[in-house]
């Protein structure tokens, strides 16, 4: 106890040198000439503007991402993400997506009891009849933990698939389905002898799954959006599993939506009810003033023979309700909710209502509804504040309390559904403390920066990635210049920003620019531009590349594929022109060489230009390819895009190397791996 309290005595004490220290450099830095214009000018180049506060600890202190600094400076959360209750509604179970835990909570008591320790980036949790069992799913470490509920403790972690998420019991309790968001299926699994027994193939990302009353069929979500090339309407999968069959029963391409996180059934069974998003990616962005980018609500799907498929929006003419995440309806089939992690805001929605209007309306009226701001106050009957970022729900059996996960807040609302009104919380125990960093990820979770609320960074960006969309981000020609969206994992070695690269920082990148294209609204002051870049620079890293390289360690497909890419000499014996080389402009760690280029890739609605080189980090996760996200595959890449060498030197390949390549490719994960490989390159380039 003793050491402990000496060494956070200790930190106290370095941290009060540490900031001593920073106000003396910056004393001298700003005070004392000729310091003041050098530190004036290098503000400027870094936020794009001349009137941002001379502040070094923006950059050299809040956005250092290791060594002793970062643990002073910020602090461990355990983020609430995905929540069960028990069947006596006297446990809360709370996947802790930071801490790798799973809590338990006392709900009389309103505090948490027992902390457990689980996988990597925990995902949701589901609980057998009894109660004696709580199954949780670890995204980046592809095994769900069992948990025994009488001893609080993990007694078995079963193999799945790649990047577990939502998961399901079937109704007699011997298998477990788990869908798997990164390799875009669902493991069944034994729990018998706790082994996958067999595999359904999924949607694009899927994540939710939800059983219908009668136990006969599932129903998984997907959050992207199915490949087609630009123009096509956007679709997603919702993938059709038959319980007694154990098979996929159906496929059904739900258009003009996607971020389809989860599902949830009315209790009578008539209507399946999933949250989404209605992007209009193919309309100029600056129709945002008009309400024409993003639209949010519920997409209803009538269980019954020849039953309709209805999107009706949550938004209002004025007011919209960004990112809908989870949903959770009372066991009287009465009351239904949504949680919309953008606005931190539930929408409480009358089923009755709801049935009315859609029984009251034709398929047609329906279809014309499903873009109309006006038709939520037909069933939506209250909008609830929550805390920050208000990600999965819970209701007690009884139907009286709503439970929701307040991601960014450390803390569980509790709602009366009966009033409608938050009468509680339970603390998870976090730090009291709202970092830089933290700051930073609530702004960029949040749609307050954006024209009448309409979407968040993390619409475009989820889980700090990008959506697989396409979209036209017209300045001053409408339908030119199309934009693939970029990835925001661990960018801060590689700069420049945007395809054309004209932006050299992140803050430039998310300061006036991203207020005049993008969000038509008043950009983020300068305190919030300052967090937001502490976020992006410090707190998304790359998840573990599970699907082709969990260690680093390549096989010997891709190793043929290595060769390929870091060639210098063709089949024929020629020299590759240094240009030709992949290597050249694509060197590890980021595997990106930070200049621009031209790899022939400018179509008819481009302007001439010249784009940034992109990093390849990962690269397996982001179709579309191309800076108009018109190559579908990486094969597209060469074989339709660049098939005149103009991408790379690949012509004189066989389709089996040219696969051997693109494994090699897909095997690139985190940085880290490969800072021994630049060492080398460096040393090569620069002999003594």
């Amino acid at each position: 106890m003793r050491k402990v309290l000496n060494w956070n005595n200790m930190k106290k004490i370095y941290k009060k040198l540490l900031i001593s220290a920073g106000i003396i450099a910056v004393f001298i830095l700003i005070v004392l000439s000729p310091f003041h214009g050098w530190a004036r000018g290098h503000v400027n180049y870094i936020t794009a503007t001349e009137d941002h506060p001379l502040n070094c600890f923006s950059c050299h202190l809040y956005n250092q991402k290791t060594g002793f600094i970062p643990k002073l400076i910020n602090a461990d959360y355990y983020s609430p993400y995905n929540l069960a209750i028990s069947g006596k509604g006297d446990e809360l179970y709370i996947v802790a997506e930071e801490s790798g835990e799973l809590l338990v909570a006392d709900t009389r008591k309103g505090k948490v009891t027992r902390k457990i320790k689980v996988g990597d980036k925990p995902h949701s949790v589901t609980c057998d009849k009894n109660g004696d069992f709580a199954f949780v799913s670890n995204q980046w470490s592809d095994f769900v933990s069992v948990i025994d509920l009488e001893k609080y403790s993990v007694v078995r972690e079963i193999k799945t698939g790649n990047g577990p998420a939502g998961l399901a019991l079937s109704p007699d309790e011997k298998y477990l389905y788990v869908v798997n968001s990164y390799s875009n299926d669902v493991s069944l699994i034994n729990l018998e002898n706790g082994k996958e027994w067999k595999r359904f193939s999924a949607g694009n990302n899927p994540s939710g799954i939800g059983m219908n009353p009668a136990k006969t069929s599932l129903f998984v979500t997907s959050r992207r959006a199915l490949l087609a090339p630009y123009g096509d309407p956007v679709e997603c999968e919702l993938t059709e599993i038959e319980e007694a069959g154990k098979r996929i029963a159906g496929r059904m391409d739900i258009k003009s939506v996607y971020m389809l996180e989860n599902i949830e059934f009315t209790p009578a069974g008539d209507l399946a009810l999933i949250p989404m998003i209605r992007p209009k990616n193919l309309i100029p962005s600056i129709q945002v003033e008009g309400g024409f980018i993003m639209t949010n609500g519920i997409t209803i799907i009538e269980q019954k023979e020849n039953g309709r498929t209805i999107q009706l929006l949550l938004d209002e003419p004025n007011s919209y309700y960004a990112d809908p995440f989870d949903i959770a309806i009372t066991p009287d089939g009465k009351r239904a909710f949504v949680s919309h992690a953008g606005v931190d805001q539930i929408s409480a929605i009358d089923l009755d209502s709801l049935r009315s209007f859609i029984n009251s309306h034709t398929t047609e009226e329906l279809e014309y509804y499903s873009n109309h701001l006006g038709t939520s106050c037909h069933f939506v009957i209250r909008r609830i504040p929550t805390g920050a970022n208000p990600k999965g729900m819970a209701v007690s059996p009884d139907g009286s309390k709503l439970y929701v996960a307040e991601h960014l807040e450390d803390r569980i609302g509790v709602i009366n559904t009966g009033s409608l009104e938050t009468e509680g919380s339970i603390d998870l125990g976090g730090p009291r403390r709202i970092t830089v960093a933290r700051k930073g990820r609530r702004l960029l979770n949040n749609s307050k920066g954006t024209f009448q609320n309409q979407y968040t960074c993390f619409t475009c960006h989820p889980e700090g990635h990008e959506d697989g969309l396409v979209y036209n981000m017209a300045s001053k020609d409408m339908g030119r210049n199309l934009a693939n969206t970029q990835s925001l994992r661990d960018i801060s070695e590689t700069a420049p920003y945007k395809w054309n690269g004209k932006n050299h920082t992140i803050y430039k990148q998310d300061g006036l620019r991203f207020s005049t294209v993008l969000t038509r609204n008043e950009p983020f002051s300068y305190e919030e531009l300052d967090a937001l870049v502490a976020y992006i620079v410090t707190g998304i890293p790359y998840p573990p590349n599970l699907v082709y390289n969990r260690t680093g360690e390549l096989n010997a497909m891709q190793l043929r594929g290595k060769a390929l890419y870091e060639r210098t000499i063709d089949k024929m014996g020629n020299e590759i022109p240094e240009k030709q080389r992949c290597i050249t402009c694509h060197p590890p760690p980021y595997f990106t060489n930070r200049k621009f280029e031209d790899v022939g890739s400018l179509i008819a609605s481009d302007d001439s230009m010249l784009f940034d080189t992109p990093h390849l980090n990962n690269i397996y996760a982001s179709p579309p390819y191309l800076h108009h996200g018109l190559a579908l595959s990486l094969e597209e890449i060469w074989t339709v895009y660049a098939h005149k060498d103009t991408h790379g030197r690949v012509n004189d390949l066989t389709k089996i190397e040219l696969n051997e390549l693109m494994e090699y490719l897909k095997s690139l994960g985190d940085p880290e791996f490969y800072r021994d490989e630049e060492k080398i390159l460096r040393a090569k380039a620069n002999p003594r």
